[in-house]
């Protein structure tokens, strides 16, 4: 007898990443610094490690909005930036992102874990309210966004990043799954 699975859309192409293959890529990309709210899906395998790593200087931010600016304002320094946010709070920082990253044409690098996202299902097809908008209010803005769901997708990071400063512009890399601590 087969069962079907819950959710039929619901099947893994792959391993979850490792968040120090995530972090190799950063470091590949020339990240400098990491601003960061919290995110569960992201803390153990990306956010303590990168804490850990003199090779990155770690800002810990109260409000997503709030690392916006600072990164508007290191991206004229030459200074490499992230933020390592969570999915709510790239939607309460929205109009901080449309402003300053695509208002002014930033190279804003955003690393955003979706909480609960369904392992193998898309964005748009979840389940949850709020993963299924992400992808969409990202189009309309023009935001460039990857899915790193599988450690097949880590090859996309550094050439996602390099894009970006080339051409000054916000990107979005969502974190399907939580990164595998290493």
């Amino acid at each position: 007898m087969t069962t079907q699975p819950a959710n039929p859309l619901a099947t893994i192409a792959g391993p979850a990443p490792s968040g120090a293959s995530i972090i190799a890529a950063l470091k590949e990309a020339k990240i400098g610094t990491v601003l960061s709210v919290p995110d569960i899906v992201t803390s153990a395998g990306l956010l303590f490690p990168i804490a850990d790593d003199n090779s990155f200087r770690l800002i810990r931010v109260c409000k997503e909005d709030e690392a916006v600016g600072i990164s508007a304002g290191l991206s004229y320094s030459a200074e490499r930036t992230i933020l390592l946010i969570q999915y709510t709070g790239l939607l309460d920082s929205i109009n901080a992102v449309r402003a300053v990253a695509v208002g002014y044409k930033l190279p804003i690098v955003f690393i955003v874990g979706l909480l609960e996202k369904e392992p193998g299902v898309p964005p748009k097809k979840s389940a949850l309210y709020g993963i299924r908008i992400v992808e969409p209010i990202l189009d309309a803005m023009g935001i460039e966004h990857h899915l790193i769901e599988t450690q097949a997708d880590v090859v996309r990071i550094r050439p996602a990043i390099e894009a970006a400063y080339a051409s000054s512009r916000p990107t979005v890399l969502l974190i399907g799954q939580r990164p595998l601590v290493s």
